[in-house]
């Protein structure tokens, strides 16, 4: 079976929940009353600010149609959630599934049960998330959407969905979080189509000239992944180990026989705290990243490993407006390898990346009026990444929202750097039911 398949049959289950949604309610009975049918409609649209040669003008200009259907019996928890997507941007509305492309998007269609008191289970399509960093990721390896992140959708799509099985377990002293994903979940990562890229075999920024070309791993069973979350509270705080056995989420390394980007095998360990400071709420996360491809770091075309930090601290400042600030480290291990097997020519980076945020949120006009600014600026790659954003709401069911994705930097190769001609300002207005 395809993975085109099974989202042509959500599709029509989705179909049918919607004719149910606006159907007169004598016309339901039985189970379906039971369920919660819900969602929203957003329409929001973008400009591009500087000129990019590979890309339209036009940044964004969308309109979605979420539904939502959830079932919560006493055995059985299930949930479909799906977006009917047109979109005037791309040039192919073929349904993907995995990159989530097309007219139709699947968020969700998951199946949750229980079978002791100790235990749940979530199998299907599923949104994940944990760590404790404020738009940082070190021990969360589940697929993130960075191009609906930098392009203006909101933030919940910077989550992309995965399709595993989702096992917990409760003992007297602490939880235990077991994903197994049977077919790798990359990211939806940056390809060249909507946003261009810094290309080194080009050496310049590329675009619909040259979109990224990889080679997937969708063997399932094989080219599966683990992910396991140990945690606790001790006293005030809450602690956690991490694993993850896997791959690279975004294509890091590169095949010179196929000319393909490709995704290198990846563990990672790491563990966080996260608890009340001075007033606030401070954390703490670590991780090594091991690279199991290029363990001596002397293969110029795979990543090297990687030893990464973060320390967070967020308050409230006066009511209705918080702070938050994060110092991240991004440190290359096997540095003297990488340096003298970098091919000539090639940018080279830093040991060390360091890069600090500050989120700043007001509130305003009863709660109604949102004010946010999140900003990350990295004095080593000398780029940075300004998001802010507005956001008001007219009605329980009516708001609307703007904001922008600023990039800057010096290079065009480093991180957001490469990004600066995807400046842009966007609108949206969405109607929630």
């Amino acid at each position: 079976m395809t993975a085109r398949k099974p989202g042509q049959f959500l599709c029509a289950v989705l179909a049918a929940l919607l004719i149910l949604a606006v159907a007169p309610s004598g016309a339901r009975a039985g189970l379906l009353d039971e369920v919660d049918l819900h969602g929203f409609w957003d329409n929001r649209a973008g400009l591009r600010l500087q000129d990019d040669a590979y890309q339209r003008r036009t940044s964004l200009l969308e309109s979605r149609l979420q539904l939502e259907g959830l079932y919560q019996g006493d055995v059985v928890t299930w949930q479909v959630r799906g977006d009917f997507v047109a979109d005037d941007v791309t040039e192919e509305h073929d349904v993907d599934l995995e990159e989530g492309s097309g007219w139709f998007d699947l968020r969700e269609a998951n199946l949750l049960v229980s079978p002791t008191d100790w235990l749940d289970l979530k199998v299907g399509r599923q949104i994940l998330t944990w760590g404790t960093g404020d738009l940082l990721f070190l021990n969360d390896l589940f697929p993130k959407d960075w191009q609906a992140f930098f392009i203006g959708r909101d933030v919940e799509y910077l989550k992309a969905p995965s399709d595993a099985l989702l096992a917990s377990f409760y003992p007297e002293w602490g939880t235990i979080d077991l994903v197994y994903t049977p077919r790798f979940d990359p990211d939806r990562f940056i390809r060249g189509e909507r946003i261009s890229y810094y290309n080194p075999l080009l050496g310049r920024t590329a675009g619909r000239d040259a979109p990224v070309r990889v080679d997937e791993r969708r063997d399932w069973f094989d080219e599966d992944e683990f992910a396991l979350r140990v945690s606790r509270n001790i006293g005030s705080f809450e602690a956690a180990l991490y694993g993850y056995l896997g791959y690279w989420k975004s294509p890091a390394g590169f095949d010179a026989a196929s000319g393909r980007n490709t995704f290198p095998r990846l563990n990672v360990w790491g563990a966080s705290l996260r608890g009340p400071v001075a007033d606030g709420i401070g954390n703490l996360e670590l991780a090594w990243y091991d690279s199991r491809d290029d363990a001596g770091g002397d293969d110029p075309l795979l990543p090297n490993s990687e030893g990464r930090l973060l320390l967070g601290y967020e308050r409230e400042l006066a009511r209705d407006f918080t702070i938050g600030l994060q110092y991240y480290l991004e440190r290359l291990l096997d540095y003297d390898a990488y340096r003298r097997t970098l091919p000539a020519g090639t940018p080279k980076r830093d040991e060390n990346r360091h890069l600090l945020t500050l989120r700043l949120t007001r509130l305003l006009l009863n709660q109604n009026l949102t004010l946010s600014l999140f900003a990350y600026y990295s004095p080593s790659d000398e780029d940075a990444y300004l998001r802010p954003s507005a956001s008001y709401k007219l009605t329980d069911s009516w708001q609307l929202s703007g904001g922008g994705n600023i990039f800057a930097g010096r290079r065009d190769h480093t991180f957001f750097g490469q990004f600066e001609e995807a400046t842009n300002v966007y609108a949206a207005i969405r109607y929630s039911f």
